[in-house]
Parts: C-alpha cells; sequence; structure tokens
C-alpha cells in the first residue's frame, strides 16, 4: 500500500561475510549491491579500514549482482 518499499531494497551493501578475533578485533566483507565490489572492512581499537578485495592476481573481486551474495 502506498507503494512501500521493502527495507532490504533499500540497502547499498550487504554484510557477506564476519569474524571476529579474540583480542576483540572484527573482519568483514561488505558487497555492493549496485557495482558488485566486494570490500574487505576491518576494525578494532585503534581503528578501522575499508578497502576492495582482491584476487589472487590483484584484481578486484566482483560478484554478479542478484546471486545471493
Amino acid at each position: 500500500m502506498f507503494n512501500k518499499k521493502n527495507k532490504n531494497d533499500d540497502k547499498r551493501f550487504d554484510e557477506k561475510l564476519v569474524q571476529t578475533s579474540q583480542q576483540g578485533s572484527l573482519i568483514s566483507i561488505w558487497v555492493d549491491r549496485q557495482t558488485g565490489v566486494n570490500y574487505l572492512y576491518t576494525w578494532s581499537a585503534q581503528g578501522c579500514a575499508i578497502t576492495p578485495l582482491l584476487d589472487e592476481n590483484g584484481k578486484v573481486i566482483v560478484a554478479q549482482i542478484g546471486e545471493g551474495n
């Protein structure tokens, strides 16, 4: 009713994987739903960083859009 969108339709990124270490740091992989680019995100008490995730040849990992990342 009233052209309401599903909340998931508004999300630009999907969280694909999350890991935590015993020291409390966080590593996660995020996928851009519009471009398919995979990003590696890290967080710790000292700070955080984000960078495109690369394959063994140094190329950016791009998922097929709509493959159920």
